[in-house]
């Protein structure tokens, strides 16, 4: 998939205003528009700009697809960065699932989750209105959910400028992480979505939760996996060690005869809640370097003795 550059299809430059924007692809939508146009690929161009359009005449997706497209040239070969669009605040609405397959995959990719915002609101447009709900990702530690925690979390809320460009203003709230809450679960801040309309109560905000990554633990679902070295006389004879947890130290036994990736289950002990997941302890072997004469000496010794040929079952000899 290639990285698509909404100001180059559109021909205008990277700070140009709202209006400016608005006032150009009137000017090409006219140009492209199948009914009207002569132009051999005006289809394609109608919907091209189309897309592009509907990334930057909206100032929370221009905003955020302005920082991604700074480490991005034209027809790069594309994949986003994980979290990529963590830390932009949204509002409900906009793409739903009915819209796929109208824009390319370069659009979905972005676009197609999340940003639709769960729980928009598109009331009537009476006097009294309730504000819409907003919608953001954010990053939080595998610590925080295994035992709850209060966090203050900072948000980017794109906003448009009295000379109508696009800005970000930065609001930071006291954000209650409940205990055992798991990656793609929300947590729901009443209250703290957009302004209600003539005395129309506030929206809601909705916080998308992903976890950092962790240098010790993997996440999957509710199971938490660890990567454990062991020695090889550890895995060959068995051993009592010491292995860490999120919820600390313990002791675990490893069976003789263990090989390499065996997973050791710790029912119960992954993260909380209702059915609390487990804690898989997969075995990595890990070999003592042979840089001593006295290394070197006790692995020829292994070598003559043991006779083990680890190519035996592939029909080498």
């Amino acid at each position: 998939m290639e990285f698509k550059d909404y100001y180059a299809i559109m021909g205008v430059a990277r700070d140009a205003t709202q209006d400016e924007i608005k006032r150009t692809y009137r000017k090409l939508a006219r140009k492209y528009h199948p009914d009207v146009s002569k132009e051999s690929d005006a289809e394609a161009r109608f919907k091209e700009v189309g897309e592009a359009y509907e990334v930057l005449k909206d100032p929370e997706k221009r905003a955020a697809y302005d920082q991604l497209g700074k480490q991005w040239q034209p027809g790069q070969e594309f994949h986003p960065p994980p979290d990529w669009d963590a830390g932009f605040e949204f509002r409900g609405g906009g793409y739903t699932a009915g819209d796929a397959g109208v824009h390319s995959d370069f659009f979905e990719e972005l676009f197609g989750r999340g940003f639709a915002g769960p729980g928009g609101t598109q009331g009537r447009r009476t006097f009294r209105m309730r504000g819409e709900d907003h919608h953001a990702k954010v990053l939080i530690d595998l610590e925080d959910s295994f035992s709850g925690a209060t966090r203050s979390i900072s948000l980017r809320v794109p906003e448009l400028t009295g000379d109508g460009h696009v800005t970000t203003r930065e609001r930071t709230l006291s954000v209650r992480i409940p205990k055992g809450i798991r990656p793609g679960q929300l947590i729901r801040l009443a209250g703290q979505g957009a302004a209600g309309l003539g005395g129309g109560e506030p929206g809601d905000l909705y916080l998308e939760v992903e976890f950092h990554d962790h240098p010790l633990y993997r996440v999957d679902g509710a199971d938490i996996y660890l990567d454990l070295p062991v020695a090889p006389w550890e895995a060959a004879l068995g051993a009592n060690v010491k292995v860490p947890t999120p919820a600390g130290n313990i002791d675990l036994k490893i069976p003789a005869n263990s090989r390499q990736g065996r997973k050791l289950r710790l029912k119960g002990r992954g993260l909380t809640g209702k059915q609390p997941g487990d804690l898989y302890v997969v075995l990595q072997v890990s070999l003592p370097p042979a840089d001593s004469d006295a290394a070197r000496t006790l692995y020829k010794q292994m070598q003559d003795q043991l006779g083990f040929n680890p190519r035996a079952a592939m029909g080498v000899a």
